[in-house]
């Protein structure tokens, strides 16, 4: 899904200190039901940030629109064939489209992440008029220096202004890379909450990234995240959800011959289907 362009983006309340702290939420009823449910069929999933926001940043533009496996495989040849982000941000755009060819979508990938990383460099540099040593720091370093000098609400929005970041991009690199509490919102995230009643039948996937962060205490974040996307993996699938078997049927609103918003259940999952990532 590609993002509209704005001046001033929409966000989370996830304003906080330097540290990440988030506003917290109190859940409703129905919410905590959800999390608890999920919890108790999936576990608790182990929330281990990279503390690496870039690596973080070019792993999730790989990921869009494939599979974990070949996205994965994809990150791991970009780094072998490009040991350092300058030599990959200099390198010819076919190099670097034929390293990750695996991960699909590979001329568009490369030039977007040569365009992010060009971008930071052209930043890097106007800061560096003001602080000379900030011109001998590593492109990562510079990334995790703008990020944590912006409350987690500013460094999503900072990262928004990245070409071709869209809201699930940027929220990925703050809840991976950083350990903030920002939750992203992929096509499952956006589907299960939709039918889940968590968000209304018209909240488009970006503005569930407002509606989601409001209502999401900080600490369930990573696992709500987590545990969704399993949920729609698994059972809660696009074209054919596995409703008689549920274990969240009884809180659903969208079980029975209707989606969430009404439609007969087949057109809603196609709706859904067709969001897609932001690139």
């Amino acid at each position: 899904m590609r993002e509209k362009s704005a001046m001033s983006p929409p966000g989370p309340s996830f304003e906080g200190a330097e540290s990440g702290a988030a506003v917290p939420a109190t859940p409703s009823a129905h919410l905590a039901r959800v999390y608890r449910r999920l919890l108790a069929v999936y576990g608790a999933p182990q929330w281990q940030p990279s503390g690496d926001p870039l690596g973080e940043l070019v792993g999730t533009i790989l990921s869009q629109h494939t599979s974990d496996v070949n996205s994965e495989r994809a990150y791991a040849q970009l780094r072998t064939a490009f040991p350092s982000w300058e030599a990959l941000r200099l390198a010819p755009t076919e190099q670097v489209a034929a390293a990750i060819r695996c991960g699909g979508l590979a001329n568009l990938k490369a030039r977007r992440i040569q365009a992010v990383l060009s971008e930071l460099r052209r930043q890097q540099a106007e800061a560096a008029a003001g602080r000379a040593e900030v011109a001998t720091w590593e492109l990562d370093a510079f990334l995790a220096a703008e990020l944590r000098r912006r409350s987690p609400l500013e460094a999503w929005q900072y990262l928004r202004r990245l070409p071709g970041v869209g809201p699930k991009t940027a929220a990925c690199v703050l809840l991976f890379g950083l350990g903030w509490p920002v939750m992203p919102v992929d096509t499952h995230v956006h589907r299960v909450a939709r039918r889940l009643g968590l968000i209304g039948p018209k909240v488009s996937a970006e503005e569930a990234h407002v509606v989601l962060g409001q209502m999401t205490p900080p600490d369930w974040v990573y696992a709500l995240h987590v545990l969704l996307i399993r949920h729609g993996r698994q059972v809660c699938l696009a074209q054919r959800p596995r409703c008689l078997g549920c274990p969240l049927l009884d809180v659903c609103r969208y079980a029975g011959s209707a989606g969430a918003d009404g439609e007969p259940a087949s057109a809603s999952a196609a709706a859904g289907d067709l969001l897609g990532d932001d690139l």
